[in-house]
């Protein structure tokens, strides 16, 4: 079988992650269990999920000329991703993201674009060889929006498929200019804030995700943590089930969701059939604290998965 080809114009961060008993008040200051710092944001997440399960992936971004560039370059290099188009932006920081992660396993999250903010159509335009070549484009939100945009009209104008997750959700985002994309997936909050409704219930969610179908969004799944994932089409309503696990850290499990998803899909074409499989490899990653460490590889995952 072909390998699958997939890339990713999106974002990278480092992690820096707090286990708290509870948030500190105003003014007061608490002794907080354990700290640990790793590779993540959402984009990366994606990427390495994905190569970890034995996809071709490339990523296009931006990091810092801090410390943290060129460990994160490498990062992305020790799981076989193409970095060909990995930029250096000078006199810029990379991304960070502050995460908070309490006893039940849920989890709090700052984000400090960095150089994620510097990832703009020119570059796009650089890759565009790559990113046209690929079976599917992952992007999400932690990225300029006219970048994004840019990107989805490029890939419609070659049909070439996308999967936009709009994380973080950006209420100024512009529904009419990613309306061509193939797989919309947020969660249930990032739905709420893009449609101004409310997702406190299954029933909600199909609501409020039929009103982007409406819009012209024609493939929305919705992840709703241990409740699974929700398929809404104009002529399809699809809930597949969460995989019941003991969870001690929530946090990468969206991202998780999406490499596998689309590693999955690609493979078999079959959007239930990789939503399912895809449920049960971010499960497994909530087993283990932090994002990318906590990703499976192929083998280890079709074992737990049996």
């Amino acid at each position: 079988m072909k390998q699958p080809k997939i890339t990713v114009v999106g974002s990278n961060m480092v992690d820096l992650i707090t286990y708290i008993e509870r948030m500190p008040r105003e003014g007061e200051t608490i002794v907080a269990p354990r700290f640990e710092m790793g590779f993540g944001g959402k984009g990366a997440n994606q990427a390495v999920a994905a190569a970890l399960l034995g996809t071709h992936v490339s990523m296009v971004t931006c990091v810092g000329d801090d410390l943290f560039g060129p460990n994160t370059k490498r990062n992305f290099e020790r799981f076989g991703i193409d970095t060909r188009f990995v930029k250096t932006m000078p006199g810029v920081s990379s991304g960070v993201a502050p995460i908070f992660v309490d006893p039940h396993s849920k989890n709090s999250i700052l984000i400090i674009k960095g150089a994620n903010e510097y990832l703009k159509p020119a570059d796009v335009d650089e890759a565009s060889d790559l990113i046209l070549g690929s079976d599917l484009v992952i992007m999400q939100l932690e990225i300029n929006l006219e970048t994004v945009y840019y990107t989805i009209e490029l890939c419609a104008q070659h049909y070439v498929p996308v999967l936009l997750n709009p994380a973080p959700a950006d209420s100024k985002l512009d529904t009419q200019r990613i309306a061509s994309v193939d797989f919309f997936v947020p969660n249930e909050s990032e739905l709420e804030t893009l449609t101004c409704m409310p997702t406190s219930t299954v029933e909600e969610v199909q609501k409020a995700a039929r009103s982007l179908n409406a819009r012209g969004i024609s493939k929305v799944i919705v992840t709703l943590g241990d409740k699974g994932c929700l398929l809404i089409t104009e002529s399809t309503e699809k809930l597949v089930p969460a995989r019941k696990v003991k969870s001690i850290d929530t946090t990468g499990a969206g991202d998780a969701f999406i490499g596998c998803f689309a590693t999955y899909f690609l493979e078999t074409r079959d959007v239930v059939k990789a939503m399912e499989i895809a449920n049960a490899y971010a499960a497994f990653s909530t087993m283990k604290p932090g994002t990318q460490k906590s990703f499976m590889n192929r083998k280890e995952f079709e074992v737990t998965f049996r």
